[in-house]
């Protein structure tokens, strides 16, 4: 007895002995990591407003990039937010798995669609803020490749807002136009992201601002208006335990929004938000608050307005929104391609002229 507990404590002194060695391996597989370059050392469409160091060089070797994941510069924070919500995604996936039959109930699908849409947006902002400054072509394809997860989400919130929250007075009036408009919306701000980025290379920041902003609007408050009625009516609603988080959604939203507009904090302490302080980081965990509250919401509704949406959607109508998301998903990839070939275009001409 006493041999066997002795070598299960040798067994957990080697585990932490190995787990004491992993910042000694990192180093070792990486013992030249280059450190990071001031604004002026980067094209200038890589930079941020008032962030001014704290960029990682370009056309470094991948293993740089991913291990950058560990390291201290300006997208650090970034990378994390969004890698922290990713994996709390995914725990809420597998709490609401052992609730909800999602395979053999239809009705459960616009839910499901929205937490794949918020795995999907988080996955797509990691990847682009951790591997987007290797170089100019991969700034613009991981880049586009996130704006592509902010459109999925949009379709992802439509879905949910008008199959669990919809009222029967609007659903009557937005009947067979309401997802398909959600739809064009969603490509029309994967467009309009896009092309400010692509422009972004020769006109000023405030540019991609527009485009990334006001198509994004548009489609907020076109998913959000079932949302939107049922908290006009909120006096009336006091026993529905879901509103709360309708509200807490609305608000972190437009506080991400806000954050994600206007550069708030960089502007005020120029050069001293570099690593953290940035007001994308402060829009990385807005959103991400967003999105939790928007789940709970939808589950809720799901779960308590069950007799009210079976009546109003018929029989076979989560499939075809299925569809529509991922017809939606094809159309957003066609047209990061189509940009994409652009950019390829416009480096081409650059690199010819040197």
């Amino acid at each position: 007895m006493a041999t066997m507990v002795m070598e299960r404590i040798g067994r957990v002194f080697i585990s932490l002995q190995q787990i004491r060695g992993v910042p000694r391996m990192l180093t070792e597989a990486a013992p030249s990591m280059p450190g990071t370059v001031r604004d002026t050392e980067v094209p200038y469409y890589f930079r941020e407003r008032y962030v001014c160091t704290g960029y990682r060089p370009l056309n470094q070797n991948w293993c740089y990039y991913f291990l950058s994941l560990f390291q201290r510069h300006n997208e650090t924070i970034n990378v994390w937010t969004h890698l922290l919500a990713f994996f709390v995604f995914l725990v809420k996936l597998r709490q609401l798995a052992e609730l909800v039959d999602f395979v053999g109930d239809p009705h459960s699908w616009p839910l499901l669609v929205l937490i794949v849409s918020s795995l999907t947006y988080s996955a797509f902002s990691v990847t682009a803020h951790l591997l987007g400054g290797k170089s100019e072509l991969c700034h613009y394809a991981f880049f586009f490749l996130d704006y592509v997860g902010v459109a999925q989400y949009q379709y992802g919130s439509a879905i949910v807002h008008f199959y669990y929250a919809v009222d029967e007075g609007l659903h009557r009036l937005v009947h067979g136009v309401f997802m398909p408009t959600a739809a064009a919306l969603s490509c029309l701000s994967c467009l309009g992201c896009c092309y400010g980025k692509y422009c972004n290379h020769s006109l000023p920041t405030w540019v991609l601002k527009v485009c990334q902003v006001v198509p994004s609007s548009l489609a907020f408050f076109w998913d959000s208006s079932p949302v939107a009625k049922r908290l006009m009516s909120w006096s009336t609603a006091s026993d529905d335990p879901a509103i709360i988080y309708h509200f807490g959604q609305v608000a972190f939203f437009l506080s991400c929004t806000f954050f994600f507009t206007f550069p708030l904090l960089e502007r005020c302490f120029p050069g001293r938000c570099d690593f953290l302080g940035q007001s994308h980081q402060m829009f990385h965990a807005f959103l991400s608050c967003c999105t939790l509250c928007q789940i709970r919401a939808s589950h809720l509704d799901y779960v308590g307005r069950r007799k009210l949406y079976s009546r109003l959607h018929r029989s076979g109508e989560a499939a075809h929104f299925v569809g529509l998301y991922v017809v939606t998903l094809v159309a957003c990839a066609l047209i990061v391609a189509f940009m994409l070939r652009k950019v390829k275009q416009v480096l081409d001409v650059k690199t010819k002229s040197k």
